[in-house]
Parts: C-alpha cells; structure tokens; sequence
C-alpha cells in the first residue's frame, strides 16, 4: 500500500495486480491446486514471510510471480509434503541456490532446477506424523509439543499416535510465533477465535448433516469445505490489514 493512501481507503483485491507476464496470488493458487489441494493464500503469504519466495510489487502493492516464483513454491511444498523438512533447512538450500552454489539435493533427491525441468513428481509419502516426527522435523523437544497439545492447539493424534496431515503447519507457525515471545500460552485468545469460527460452519451444514444419504453427506463436506476456506481466507485478510496499519504506522 503507498505510504499516501487514505487511511479509510480499503486494500485493493490482490486478483488485480499482475500483467501478462506475471501472476496474481490467485493466479498462483489456481496453478498449484491440483497437486496440492489443501494450499491456501495464507500459506503462500507465510511462505514469503519466511522468506522462501520473493515475488515482485507492483506500486499498489500486488503481488506478481513469474514462472520461477511457481516453479520455487512448487519444490517448497513439495520437499515439505514429501520429506517433512523444516522451512530453515529448506531456505538454506534455496540460499544456496540464489548464491549461485551448486548444494547437494534434499533428501529424497529433490533439486529445483529438476522441478524446473517438468521432472516427474515422485509419489507423496503419507504425511501424518508422530510426536517424535513432528518433534524432529522442527527441531522442538517433546515438552514443547506437549505445550501445545496442552493449550489445544495441535489437532488429536489417531490410535497410532499419527496427527492429521495439517499438524505440521500448526508447529511451524507455533513456533515462528515463539521466536516472538509468543509462547503457546499466549494463544488461547487464537484458538479460541478459531473454535467460534468452526462454530459458525457446523451452524450452516448442521441442517444438511441430518440428512443421511450419500447426496447430502457430499453437499455437507462440500460446503463445509467451502465455509472453513472462505473463514480462513476472510480471516488471513483482516489479519493483513491490521498488520499494514502498524507497519504504516500514526498517520499526522
């Protein structure tokens, strides 16, 4: 946003910033949604926050990403659906790249020049994890993982002990919120922000759950599906915006 905005103007819908040769973040979502259907915009945002990919500004502030943006997030959500890698180790070796080095490929022989090339994309591994792989994958202790279990916000583990396959998302923004201060603790106002919003999906497809054909258990998941991605996205934005106010800071 330019610094001479109106402080009542909204922010602009980012579908509207790219040129030909460049995409939005919609864009980019709508690129990557076959192979990685549970990607958000949210996820993308975190992405770049971290430093994983730089797209380009145009001067209101819309994201564009070229062909090598796609082609980097794509390696990105791959080695971590696939090889569980923590974003640091990740980014060192996209550094690496960017310097010019040649580094060993990730486990599981990931590079991204073969991404680049329209290599094959080798099968997903199951990516619900224990508390020891979740403990090793972002390098915490076991009593960090038990602190946030104890503060609600990891999702329950099966039978075998395995986390849903979101579990890993969870920890990663945990602890980035760690580095902050942020302690699990201090999260309760989140978790509980996003029970009541869960509280308003189940208040819509509660009518259709009741219903007990297979029709209607389709049309339940399906708008429950949408409801939760509409919240999420709904959520992310507002979030965004409030950051852009403190990062603009008092206006005179």
């Amino acid at each position: 946003m330019q610094a001479d905005a109106p402080r009542t103007s909204r922010r602009p819908r980012e579908d509207s910033g790219a040129s030909p040769s460049t995409l939005t973040i919609g864009e980019v979502l709508t690129e990557l949604q076959d192979e990685f259907p549970r990607v958000a915009a949210s996820k993308l945002r975190f992405l770049e926050e971290r430093g994983l990919v730089h797209p380009a500004r145009t001067p209101a502030g819309y994201r564009k990403f070229t062909a090598d943006d796609v082609a980097r997030l794509r390696f990105v959500l791959t080695v971590q659906r696939d090889q569980f890698l923590p974003l640091k180790v990740i980014r060192e070796h996209l550094d690496a790249l960017d310097r010019g080095e040649r580094p060993e490929p990730l486990p599981g022989g990931h590079t991204l020049d073969a991404r680049r090339a329209g290599a094959t994309p080798s099968e997903p591994t199951a990516r619900r994890l224990t508390g020891d792989e979740l403990c090793a994958a972002h390098g915490l202790t076991p009593a960090a993982l038990a602190e946030m279990e104890r503060y609600a916000l990891l999702p329950a583990p099966d039978a075998e002990g395995r986390y849903p396959e979101n579990a890993s998302d969870v920890v990663a923004a945990v602890a980035t919120l760690a580095e902050h201060g942020l302690e699990p603790r201090h999260l309760r106002p989140v978790r509980a922000a996003a029970d009541r919003e869960l509280g308003l999906v189940q208040q819509v497809v509660a009518p259709l759950a009741t219903r007990r054909d297979e029709d209607s258990r389709a049309r339940t998941a399906e708008t429950a599906r949408r409801l939760g991605e509409a919240m999420l996205s709904l959520h992310s934005a507002l979030v965004e915006d409030g950051v852009s106010a403190l990062a603009e800071g008092p206006r005179r």
